[in-house]
């Protein structure tokens, strides 16, 4: 099983400079995100008044965008995660040991917090808020987790398949640009529900920059679910024996 193939690292790995520079990318990346996908959010606010059409197809191209980018510019440093549910997800199908991915988180959730209050002092206007991932009207709870999971499960199978999966062969080229668009296409599904977030660093950041946390639990448990299943589902069913799990080096 997938779970079986979870492994803890070494200790020396929080120290070690190889997993030290691939944090600071991924704080880097996350930020990066996180700044692009919220200022985004707070730009529609200035010139339009609720979620409009054009709002949408704009906040869901920043951010989109903003996965290509960043993917793309840390793939070869620290993998690309920029989220913790996609960190989550590897480590479930074993590609990253639980210390490693806790590093990351780390980094994730710092990037995140720092994208976010630095909207939040430089372009936010007075007493105006950094927008928070919140439930659509009349969406519940359960509603809101079965989305995300379902949204969640979307990216990192797209991850597997195209970042991961060792028979990928030149389709791993566009890797950046397949998690960019199954973002992008997500947020077209999920914004007027749940927000999209698919990524609890994305939803953490802005809740603590205004000190919200309002049904926060939710872009926790839906985005590990749905990266978790992803994780299980492809490591036990798309990648075979032979030439499936990729070992995790010693290194980690």
């Amino acid at each position: 099983m997938a779970l079986n193939k979870i492994a803890l690292g070494r200790g020396t790995e929080a120290s070690s400079p190889d997993a030290l520079k691939a944090a600071l990318a991924e704080l880097i990346a996350t930020f990066l995100f996180v700044f692009i996908g919220v200022g985004s959010c707070i730009a529609n606010s200035r010139i339009s008044v609720g979620l409009t059409p054009a709002g949408l197809v704009s906040i869901a191209i920043a951010h989109g965008l903003a996965i290509v980018i960043t993917v793309a510019a840390t793939c070869n440093i620290s993998g690309g995660h920029v989220n913790p549910a996609v960190t989550f997800g590897l480590a479930v199908g074993g590609h990253i040991t639980i210390l490693r991915a806790i590093i990351y988180w780390i980094a994730q959730l710092i990037g995140a917090f720092l994208a976010s209050y630095l909207l939040k002092k430089v372009i936010a206007s007075e007493g105006e808020i950094v927008p928070i991932h919140a439930l659509g009207a009349h969406v519940g709870a359960w509603q809101g987790i079965v989305l995300e999971i379902i949204l969640t499960f979307s990216l990192v199978f797209v991850v597997y398949a195209t970042a991961v999966d060792p028979k990928k062969g030149s389709i791993g080229i566009i890797a950046p640009l397949a998690i960019g668009f199954t973002v992008l296409g997500n947020h077209f599904i999920g914004v007027p529900y749940t927000g999209a977030s698919m990524n609890p660093a994305r939803s953490f950041g802005p809740a603590l920059a205004n000190w919200d946390f309002t049904n926060h639990w939710i872009y926790w448990v839906g985005p590990l679910i749905g990266g978790a299943l992803a994780g299980v589902v492809y490591e036990e069913v798309f990648l075979t024996p032979e030439t499936g799990h990729t070992p995790i080096s010693d290194e980690f």
